[in-house]
């Protein structure tokens, strides 16, 4: 598992395809707002399949496996238990640093569950 932290005013699409580097992977799911050639390039370089449904507004559509794409509520479950950590959804840490640890640290209690 991977996570960064940016400023509040970046996107999320221009960190996803650092965050894939080096990891293997079969299938790299996301929301449409990842819709977006040169993530899907990145995927496509690993070898692997990208389940991202189309922008709207994407004129060449891209086929979109719905069973596979239905599996990402994992990932929304995952958010939604990481949130659960008071100090994680209050956001009440004034560093990245010590951000970063927080967010670590929930995961990690998350995992040995």
């Amino acid at each position: 598992m991977r996570f960064t932290l940016t400023a509040g005013q970046k996107g999320d699409a221009p960190q996803a395809a650092t965050l894939i580097e080096g990891l293997p992977a079969e299938v790299v799911m996301a929301d449409t707002a990842y819709d977006a050639d040169h993530l899907r390039q990145a995927i496509a370089a690993k070898g692997a399949l990208a389940v991202i449904p189309n922008n709207p507004s994407r004129a060449l559509k891209h086929p979109l496996d719905k069973h596979l794409y239905a599996q990402r509520h994992l990932v929304e479950c995952c958010f939604s238990k990481l949130k659960q950590f008071r100090r994680v959804a209050t956001r009440l840490e004034k560093t990245a640093r010590n951000n970063r640890a927080v967010v670590t640290l929930a995961a990690i209690v998350l995992w040995m569950r």
